[in-house]
């Protein structure tokens, strides 16, 4: 490789590394802002192991009989793409150390949460749940 190429490559990859930095400096803003949020509703201590214990667990569909969980969409590994049980439509990975749009917008994780936890559960969350949800995944 030419030392053209080199300084070019080198450049695309600080680039990405800041673009991944940004991410998680917002990932982090937006998570914290929410923990600290479901902490005043009266949540305790968040549990990144029972978040995960959440992510997985499976529930009946009272209507279809069917089982689901949040890895029906979004698979157990959340660095890798996940595809919607209904539409097929993919979904990008979770995990924001490799998908840095994920987890900064307060307003759209909580439109996640809500539409996400009634479909997977049957019911809302409570903030408990979601504060071990956000505290699992943010460590991904």
């Amino acid at each position: 490789m030419n030392e053209r190429a080199e300084r070019s490559a080198a450049g695309v990859l600080a680039g990405g590394l800041l673009l991944v930095a940004a991410g998680s400096a917002a990932a982090a803003g937006a998570v914290d802002g929410l923990l600290a949020e479901y902490r005043s509703a009266g949540a305790g201590e968040f549990d990144a192991g029972r978040g995960k214990t959440l992510w997985q667990r499976e529930a009946t569909d009272a209507r279809t009989g069917q089982a689901r969980a949040c890895t029906t969409c979004h698979s157990r590994n959340l660095t890798l793409a996940g595809k919607h049980a209904r539409t097929g439509k993919k979904i990008d990975p979770m995990a924001p150390s490799v998908n840095p749009n994920r987890l900064t917008e307060r307003k759209k994780i909580e439109k996640w949460f809500r539409r996400n936890c009634k479909w997977t559960l049957g019911r809302e969350c409570t903030a408990q749940e979601k504060g071990d949800v956000l505290t699992y995944l943010s460590g991904q």
